[in-house]
């Protein structure tokens, strides 16, 4: 069974830069692509960036384009989330998540583990 903890998150103000991690176990890392998605208060998850299994394609929401980068370690059973230039519409819960199917970063059900999130609050 997979398990997925994330760190990291907190309270910043706009402009600042916060870094995510999270931790994986329970399976072989190398062979799941794993994907940051948020969640904010009264809104549907949505995905955030996604990277394949060995780390060479990534994908971000639009909004998120040159200012967010996702990275991961093989050798850590880590991934990041690297937010710079946070504003308030970048609160949210944020979610780590790990898939076996390759592609679709972007949808939301192809996930197959979830996990708890962390809070992440930009204040302007």
């Amino acid at each position: 069974q997979v398990q997925l903890a994330e760190s990291g998150g907190g309270l910043v103000q706009a402009g600042d830069s916060l870094r995510l991690t999270c931790a994986f176990s329970g399976r072989t890392f190398g062979t799941y692509g794993m994907g940051w998605l948020r969640q904010a208060p009264g809104k549907e998850r949505e995905f955030v960036s996604g990277i394949s299994r060995d780390g060479d394609n990534a994908y971000y929401l639009d909004s998120v384009k040159g200012r967010f980068t996702i990275s991961r370690d093989n050798a850590k059973n880590t991934v990041y989330l690297q937010m710079n230039s946070l504003t308030p519409e970048d609160t949210a819960v944020y979610y780590c998540a790990a898939k076996r199917r390759v592609g679709m970063y972007f949808i939301n059900r192809e996930y197959d583990y979830w996990g708890q999130g962390t809070q992440v609050t930009v204040s302007s």
